[in-house]
């Protein structure tokens, strides 16, 4: 799958949250921006209770927080550089700094799990990841993970 069918430029964003808490608040801001039929506060909801579960954290500053909507029939995507990175209960107790959410169609568990499977995958490759983390620019930072 192209990272670019479901990553808008304007989902891509450089920021400073400040706590894992307000990234998933501008995580939830920046789709309801893009998608005027979702609600910021359902995307919340969603993310939440996917941390509930266990933290998206992934370890080496990486967290890949995701969350199920009914509403939408095509998954979203948003990738967020972190300036100063937040603690997000990774499992490597490590803060984060890069972050990709994901929302997917509550229907499409499958896909849900290849699309995971392939960001992950590709931010394990330390190239990106330096990369990543030494843009300040939104369009390299967009270039850089749909490259």
């Amino acid at each position: 799958m192209e990272l670019c069918t479901i990553l808008r430029p304007e989902c891509t964003t450089c920021a400073t949250p400040g706590s894992k808490k307000k990234v998933l608040e501008l995580i939830s801001d920046l789709v309801a921006a893009q998608y005027p039929t979702l609600s910021s506060q359902e995307i919340f909801e969603s993310l939440v209770a996917r941390e509930k579960m266990g933290s998206t954290g992934i370890g080496n500053g990486i967290a890949i927080p995701h969350g199920r909507l009914a509403d939408i029939d095509q998954p979203i995507a948003i990738l967020i550089k972190c300036e100063e990175p937040i603690a997000f209960d990774a499992i490597d107790k490590q803060p984060v700094d890069i972050l990709f959410a994901l929302l997917v169609p509550a229907d499409q568990c499958q896909q849900h799990l290849s699309t995971l499977s392939c960001m992950a995958e590709k931010l394990s490759d330390k190239q990106i990841l330096k990369q990543l983390r030494k843009t300040h620019d939104e369009t390299v930072l967009y270039q850089v993970i749909t490259g």
